[in-house]
Parts: C-alpha cells; structure tokens; sequence
C-alpha cells in the first residue's frame, strides 16, 4: 500500500490562501483514489475533497465549495488542495488519505473506516 506525507500548512490570516500537498510513496499511486480530510479541536474528522484514480471526478464537502481545489499529479505521485479565502473555521488538522475505492473516501465515514491516512499537517486561520 502507499504511505503519505502531507506538508504546505502552517498559520494564515482570514482571506488568505494556501496549498497543501500529499506526496504518496510505495505502490501505485494512480490506482488509489484520494481525499483530504480535516479534524478541527473537539470535532470528529470530516471529509473535505476527494478525487479519482484519473482526476475526473472530484467531491467537496459544502463548505468549502467555490474556496478550495483538490487536484493530483500521478506523474509525481502527489495531491494537492488549494485553499482559497481561509477563515478561522477552517483552522483543523488536515489530513490525506487513499483508498481504491473513491467512494469510500467520498461518503466517510459512513462508507467505513480507512487504513491509509498521513500524519496530517496543521492548519490555523487567524482573524
């Protein structure tokens, strides 16, 4: 199975961006499909963007619909989440995950756990 690391967080202000990414090692890379996660203080870990094996489809959780931007580069075994117009409810731990099956990543939790997750990167957005 492939192993992740994430990087790009760190602290920003409300309305500016940042970009994240998640290098993937190990296996290949383009026959999982994978997600970005998020955990913020006392809250369970939500979904926040998904995509294809391919990159064809893509999902984002309500909220940051219209602010952030999943994308994958299978050439360097590497996806990205662009956020775009932070605010402070953003601020959580950010975590990707992989899996075979894009709709596990795409209904978490409900679709069942995962076993493929990187050690998250944190995200504060000051007001």
């Amino acid at each position: 199975q492939v192993q992740l690391v994430e990087s790009g967080g760190g602290l920003v202000q409300a309305g500016d961006s940042l970009s994240l990414s998640c290098a993937a090692s190990g296996d290949t890379f383009s026959s999982y499909a994978m997600g970005w996660f998020r955990q913020a203080p006392g809250k369970e870990r939500e979904m926040v963007a998904v995509i294809s094996w391919a990159g064809g489809s893509t999902y984002l959780t309500d909220s940051v619909k219209g602010r952030f931007t999943i994308s994958r580069d299978n050439a360097k075994n590497t996806v990205y989440l662009q956020m775009n117009r932070l605010s402070p409810e953003d601020t959580a731990v950010y975590y990707c995950a992989a899996d075979r099956h894009v709709v596990r990543l795409r209904d978490y939790p409900s679709a069942g756990g995962l076993d493929i997750w990187g050690q998250g990167t944190l995200v504060t957005v000051s007001s």
